[in-house]
């Protein structure tokens, strides 16, 4: 692809001036399929023997009920500055640069920003941004602001805290598409989120399909299992069975 031009925010040498890998064809349209899949997918990662990569609501919380998205992460890495914030507000010194992500993301990414506690790492204008190059949403370890404005373009956000507090003096993006932790979860440009109203999965890019399959097993299986309550599978058969083994 075509070289972005940068907005000069954050050294050239930490950012990968190219799109993130991009899954398997089907990959997304696959786990879209599975509805709220968050649950079914931890139980497959387990199976698999794929170390946890799921960040419970309770830490990672949406900012828009119901909704879903899949996607592969596009990764910023933020750090709390040294330099005195109220200093950097008078001399306007804004040295977040989640704008450089939007500029290199492609329709379908997952912006994913390990960010810092105790104040924005992403408003509504960044958001409005992110919804115009096609994000289908972010997950942010820190805290976001102006949620009126990212829900009303439709841009849900995972955060672990919401904070009027701006971080453009007060934290410093050093690093866009490399590694990344999101409530102890290692994350790497590329890999799959999968985020619903219960949690948030990061499924290592070269391990998707291997999910997947299992996924859509237990899927149907759980759809035998469901209509066999509705038929009056007797309960104490439904507390022994396993997936879709009776009905």
């Amino acid at each position: 692809m075509s070289e972005k031009r940068l907005t000069g925010r954050i050294a050239r040498e930490n950012i990968k001036l190219m799109a993130v890998p991009r899954p398997p064809q089907g990959v997304i349209e696959g786990f879209l399929a599975l509805g709220d899949a968050t649950g079914i997918v931890s139980d497959v990662m387990d199976e698999l023997g794929i170390p946890s990569g799921v960040v419970g609501a309770h830490i990672l919380r949406p900012t828009i009920a119901g909704s879903r998205i899949v996607g592969p992460a596009l990764t910023v890495r933020n750090v709390l500055q040294r330099a005195d914030a109220l200093e950097g507000a008078r001399l306007k010194v804004n040295k977040m640069a989640e704008f450089e992500a939007h500029n290199l993301a492609t329709p379908g990414d997952v912006l994913v920003i390990d960010g810092v506690s105790g104040m924005s790492n992403m408003g509504g204008i960044s958001a409005q941004t992110g919804k115009r190059q096609g994000e289908v949403g972010a997950i942010v370890f820190g805290g976001v602001r102006d949620v009126a404005h990212s829900r009303s373009v439709g841009y849900p956000i995972w955060s672990s805290e919401l904070s009027a507090v701006t971080g453009k003096w007060r934290l410093q993006t050093i690093e866009i598409n490399g590694p990344i932790q999101i409530g102890g979860v290692r994350v790497e440009p590329g890999d799959l989120v999968i985020a619903d109203e219960t949690s948030v999965c990061f499924i290592p890019r070269e391990r998707m399909t291997d999910v997947l399959v299992l996924a859509q097993e237990k899927a149907r299986a759980e759809e035998t299992r469901c209509r066999a309550i509705d038929d009056g599978i007797e309960v104490a058969d439904i507390s022994k069975a396993t997936y879709g083994e009776k009905g």
